[in-house]
């Protein structure tokens, strides 16, 4: 039997209508018998085609305000059946159940009425269940039947009907199976999802329909891909595709930024997921220029961000720099064609856009799912545990080193100055290491540390950091505190006139 198809009757029953007008009369110029239901056939009629109600074939009437109209024997039977199965080929004869060679269904919109803050009713009216039933035999029946799954594949259908005069091949039909098995599962994951917002069940189900090929992935022998709609979070205005690193920073830099949204103009520079550069000041201008003094050889090929609007002025100063991207919430028009003059680099306006509130990541033989980090140290949650205190103005670099240790590679030591970022220490086996690596860094650059504070994302085992931080300046430290030994470092503190808060809150980022 020829693995080619004719289609002679079609099953038509959607939600969106859109596109799906020269469908329909393509059909009818190629003598397609059509069968439909409800405002689809209501659609249909109003063409002025023919179509015939699903009701005349199972002689039994759309029921339940609409809930059952198509989840019948002839139906079903019509798609499922096998076409070279003599007791299929008999079975339809006997129950005169018609043949329906292609099924075109769109399905009710869940996830746009879970989006849309609707009440729990009016999203459990939108889990379809005769449209995901039809889609499912349809794609099963893939040899004998095509299926198009959704508004997305109107135009493709259009255009195999068209060109091939109603005929399709087998392999065209498992192309559609395979879309329309995607269409499926994507529906039920996010169904269960929003059945699952508790966790009651330890399941974890995932389905990114937006996906795109990388250039490669960490390192060219690799492959990479991107699965997330980067078109709602980012609008791009200028420079070449992002890179797997490149996504990579900007996602750091987009969680660090976050953590400064309500401050005075702030500006932050990226490499490899860390912060190398970030200062708070009056103008964005200010802020970008005392961010890059931080460590200017580190800003070479750098991610960077800002809080608020680039201008004419701040986009001047930028352009002198080699930088891979430059992310703010919006720009000057002079600014954008100052920094579009790098044909490669990358401009991204960023929109409001909710970050996901899990971490996912492959471990071992699975994955790894945790809580987003929500937790900002804050001035009401600061436990003052030496006898000297910080001053107001330290207080305000404590809290600003602490929120750039959170985004910062464990093991992770910050100093930081008059809102800005003087070293940090990020990645190191060893607290001490990372301290040591601070202070060299500040020398390097020459930072005075002296009237500097220090964040810690996690406790002190000993004493020996705060004492290494008291010989290069530091005043003030911020640490979660909870070591058993938490009184030694409390006590050369207290010897030396540093003031020490804890917050109760670790921040490892690994």
């Amino acid at each position: 039997m020829s693995t080619t198809k004719t289609i002679k009757s079609a099953l038509i029953s959607v939600f969106s209508k859109e596109g799906l007008e020269p469908v329909v009369r393509k059909l009818h110029q190629q003598n397609v018998t059509i069968y439909s239901t409800g405002g689809t056939e209501e659609f249909i009629n109003k063409l002025g085609i023919p179509v015939v109600p699903v009701e005349e074939v199972t002689s039994f009437p759309e029921i339940l305000g609409g809930r059952v109209k198509t989840l019948h024997p002839k139906i079903f039977g019509g798609i499922l059946n096998r076409q070279d199965n003599p007791t299929d080929i008999e079975q339809m004869r006997e129950f005169e159940i018609p043949q329906i060679d292609l099924v075109i269904v769109d399905l009710y919109p869940f996830e746009k009425t879970v989006a849309s803050g609707a009440s729990e009713a009016d999203i459990i009216e939108k889990i379809d269940i005769g449209g995901i039933s039809l889609i499912r035999a349809a794609a099963k029946n893939f040899k004998d039947t095509v299926i198009v799954a959704s508004v997305n594949e109107y135009a493709y259908l259009l255009e195999l009907i068209s060109t091939q005069n109603g005929d399709t091949t087998l392999e065209q039909r498992k192309k559609l199976a395979t879309k329309a098995f995607n269409t499926s599962s994507h529906y039920d994951s996010s169904i269960f999802n929003y059945f699952n917002q508790n966790q009651e069940e330890t399941i974890l189900k995932i389905s990114e329909q937006n996906g795109q090929v990388l250039r490669y992935g960490e390192n060219p022998h690799q492959k990479g891909f991107f699965f997330g709609d980067f078109e709602a979070m980012f609008t791009k205005l200028h420079g070449k595709e992002l890179s797997y690193n490149n996504l990579l920073d900007v996602d750091a830099a987009v969680n660090l930024i976050l953590e400064f949204k309500e401050n005075e103009p702030t500006f932050a520079i990226l490499k490899h997921n860390n912060a190398c550069g970030l200062a708070t000041r009056s103008t964005m201008k200010e802020a970008y220029l005392t961010a890059l003094a931080c460590d200017p050889t580190s800003a070479f090929g750098g991610v960077l961000i800002a809080n608020g609007n680039i201008d004419e002025a701040t986009a001047a100063e930028i352009n002198s720099l080699f930088c891979e991207v430059v992310i703010a919430p919006s720009f000057d028009e002079k600014a954008i064609a100052i920094l579009s003059e790098k044909k490669n680099r990358i401009i991204l306006v960023q929109n409001d856009v909710a970050l996901p509130q899990t971490n996912v990541r492959t471990c071992l033989n699975g994955v790894l799912v945790q809580e987003r980090n929500n937790i900002t140290d804050s001035k009401s949650q600061l436990n003052y545990v030496t006898t000297t205190k910080p001053t107001e103005q330290e207080i305000e670099d404590l809290l600003f080193a602490s929120k750039i240790c959170k985004n910062t590679k464990s093991n992770t030591i910050v100093f930081a100055k008059n809102s800005t970022l003087v070293a940090s220490g990020t990645g190191q086996t060893s607290r001490v290491d990372a301290l040591k690596q601070a202070v060299e860094k500040a020398t390097t650059f020459g930072f005075d540390l002296k009237g500097a504070v220090m964040a810690s994302d996690a406790f002190f085992p000993f004493p020996d950091c705060v004492e290494l931080a008291h010989n290069a300046g530091i005043t003030a430290v911020i640490q979660p505190g909870g070591s058993i030994k938490d009184e030694l470092s409390i006590n050369f503190c207290n010897e030396n006139k540093v003031a020490m808060v804890f917050t109760g809150t670790r921040h490892f980022k690994h």
